[in-house]
């Protein structure tokens, strides 16, 4: 016996666990459907009525700015180097170029239909009733700042008319004419909309318009390296949006150019001061060497002086050029950059190689090196007065024709599918979830579910099980029409099923209860049999009644006795008076012979309750209870008393010391093992012994054939052969 009882431990711990929950799943599946049902509903709902979201992109091109191929080569080389297309996608997302929209598209300002809340927008799409449209190039509402954003409600009167509503106060304005007053300044343009129609007007900030853009403006470099830029934006409006990309693409366009132009103007108005002052300092040196060969009486200069002299106006041309070139690098590099070094690099070498030219120079005559000097001067000056006015005409042509190193590839335009909501996408989220939180729910029932379910899970405290009794269908077949009929009335004594029924599975199991009864009984020292339960509700009444109904079909002598003088109801089951019951007698108002019913369905004798009493349980101790149960002994095959609880009131445990067995009734899936062991020990307290449990409303579950293998087969008699 213990091999078996470990081999049923090891089965039921492994894999029927897991047999066992796929059959509480198949047991709640009309849970499952409904829940699943109902999310599918709201996400069909929603996917209906959500207001679409459009898309609006455009292609820009960013070429990349000319400069030394060596630098670049090395830029690309280097891992923590910043990509080009970078400085440019925070560019597009600054409030400079974002701003300049807000202005140009007048975003401060939104408009919008007033809809029924929730489903007036999406039950006005569906009905594809158009609103109409209203035109508003000024809107201000007094109090504005960042943190809100104020509303007022506009109603059109007719084509030229309207009304605007702002703090409670209502104002008339008149299309093309600017309204203004302490509340709001606001000027229409055009009405498009017919009489009637309401509009919500909102007002934000300029920071907080540009705040809404940035967040919805999507900036993509489509491949490293390849100065393409993708701006998306998202919205409700696709014609609106589609205009603010293009303004965005357009913005962004005109500040690269107005920046290029502007390097080159600012250099061009560099040159325009510099070059009177070159001019002046020229014409001095040229007069300074004028008078010198006038006074020294000398023309020209030795083959040697000649020479010297080319090499270092040479010297301070490069010298000037690099000086132009640092103006520029500068202004992209730091010092420490490798082409910065490399200009000072040569600037250095330039300037060793003029310091050695003016040694030679200090090595001639006096007369020569004055001559030389002052020649040098005049070189070196008109050189430079040459390279400005040359970078003045190369800058002033620059800035005409500055085109800038952006240029828009594709303009933009919307998508003609809305990329939100995805109706497919949402209609099966809503299956998934609805099918998720279904299945938690059934979880949660459970392990949360204390009650016994099984035979087993008794009989492995010691406690016996006679019979295991399923639910009556037609028991539950009246209470589902009843309560869809919507009667109140209690339908546990609505029938009487051994009488009404008696091939039913629930009578069957009783007629098996009988048969152990039999036997168990031989021992007793009485034949007087006495139902119980742990709490109310359990089925007591039902189990006995049928069972005193099924008992007398074998030919014995039954007698039933209502002992629950608190809340029995057998009288109203069995159709009988309550006029001369139990209590009555106990309480000496009546004589025995007079409290004794026959009941003709079930042929078998019935004491009722009588009169609730206001002290049924020392009613129970008086002596005639003593005299009642010996008197019932002797003259009938067997006795069943009907009591209550134990565990509620005492009656049962008072009662127990009178009969010969005592049976508790245990509820499926409502009772707990803890409440059946206090039980049984309230008994035992009272010198009460339980001979053992009957297992009361079985159901049949696909869980329990997986979990317990404890069935229940229907077995009837039919005419088929």
């Amino acid at each position: 016996m213990a091999s078996i009882t470990n081999k049923n431990e090891i089965k039921d711990s492994g894999e029927l666990d897991l047999g066992r929950l796929l059959g509480e799943l198949i047991d709640h599946r009309k849970l499952i459907i409904s829940v699943t049902s109902l999310f599918t509903l709201l996400a069909l709902i929603y996917a209906l009525f959500a207001t679409p979201v459009f898309q609006a992109d455009a292609l820009v091109q960013v070429e990349q700015k000319q400069a030394n191929a060596i630098l670049s080569n090395l830029s690309q080389l280097l891992p923590d180097s910043q990509p080009q297309s970078a400085p440019e996608i925070a560019l597009l997302q600054s409030r400079m170029i974002l701003g300049k929209t807000v202005d140009d598209l007048n975003l401060q300002t939104r408009v919008e239909p007033l809809y029924f809340p929730l489903f007036g927008k999406g039950w006005a799409r569906l009905t594809k009733k158009n609103a109409g449209s209203l035109d508003v190039v000024k809107f201000y509402l007094s109090g504005a700042n960042d943190e809100d954003a104020p509303d007022a409600e506009v109603r059109v009167i007719d084509k030229n008319h309207y009304e605007i509503t702002v703090n409670d106060n209502v104002y008339k304005g008149t299309v093309g004419e600017l309204l203004q007053n302490n509340d709001v300044i606001i000027k229409v343009d055009s009405i498009n909309s017919e009489a009637g129609n309401e509009f919500k007007l909102t007002y934000y900030s300029r920071y907080k318009a540009i705040a809404n853009l940035q967040e919805n403006l999507s900036v993509i470099d489509k491949g490293k390296d390849t100065g393409m830029l993708t701006l998306s934006l998202s919205g409700y409006d696709p014609v609106l949006i589609q205009k603010i990309v293009d303004n965005i693409a357009s913005n962004y366009l005109a500040q690269n150019i107005a920046r290029q132009a502007a390097q080159d103007a600012k250099s061009l108005d560099f040159l325009n001061e510099q070059l009177p002052k070159v001019r002046s300092d020229l014409d001095l040196a040229e007069s300074k060497l004028n008078e010198y060969r006038k006074k020294s009486d000398s023309v020209d200069l030795t083959l040697e002086a000649k020479a010297v002299l080319d090499q270092i106006v040479n010297a301070d041309n490069q010298l000037n050029e690099l000086t132009f070139r640092e103006s520029e690098i500068s202004q992209l590099y730091t010092k420490e950059h490798p082409t910065y070094k490399a200009l000072l690099e040569k600037r250095k070498t330039l300037q060793d190689e003029k310091n050695k030219l003016n040694k030679r120079v200090s090595a001639m005559p006096s007369t020569q090196q004055e001559i030389l000097r002052l020649s040098r001067d005049v070189e070196s000056g008109r050189a430079v007065y040459m390279q400005l006015l040359n970078r003045q005409q190369e800058l002033s042509i620059a800035k005409s024709s500055a085109i800038g190193n952006v240029r828009i590839i594709d303009k933009a335009i919307t998508q003609t599918k809305p990329i939100k909501p995805k109706k497919v996408v949402i209609v099966l989220s809503g299956i998934l979830i609805g099918i998720i939180f279904s299945v938690i729910i059934v979880l949660l029932r459970v392990f949360l579910r204390r009650g016994i379910e099984s035979p087993e899970q008794l009989e492995e405290q010691g406690i016996n099980v006679y019979a295991s009794i399923p639910v009556s269908e037609e028991f539950a077949h009246n209470i589902l029409k009843k309560n869809k009929s919507g009667t109140k009335k209690n339908v546990e004594y609505a029938h009487f099923l051994a009488v009404e029924n008696p091939a039913d599975l629930a009578i069957e199991s009783i007629r098996g209860l009988r048969t152990s009864l039999h036997f168990a009984m031989m021992e007793a020292r009485n034949n007087i049999l006495m139902i119980s339960g742990a709490s109310p509700n359990a089925g007591k009444t039902f189990v006995s009644s049928n069972l005193a109904a099924v008992i007398s079909q074998t030919g014995k002598k039954v007698l039933f006795i209502d002992a629950d003088m608190r809340k029995g109801y057998t009288h109203k089951l069995f159709k009988a008076s309550n006029e001369n019951g139990l209590s009555d007698y106990l309480s000496g108002k009546v004589e025995l012979q007079h409290i004794i019913q026959k009941i003709p369905v079930g042929d078998f004798d019935f004491i009722p309750r009588g009169i609730v009493p206001p002290n049924p349980a020392e009613l129970l101790m008086h002596r005639r209870f003593g005299e009642l149960t010996n008197w019932a002994n002797e003259h009938y095959d067997i006795v069943i008393m009907d009591t209550p609880p134990v565990l509620a009131v005492t009656d049962a445990a008072i009662i127990g010391n009178y009969v010969g067995t005592t049976l508790l009734i245990v509820r499926f899936e409502q009772n707990t093992v803890k409440e059946i062991e206090v039980s049984i020990k309230r008994f035992e307290q009272s010198g009460v012994i339980v001979k053992g449990c009957i297992l009361n409303g079985v159901v049949k579950k696909v869980s329990s054939y997986y979990g317990y293998g404890y069935q229940h087969y229907g077995y009837s008699y039919s005419d088929d052969k």
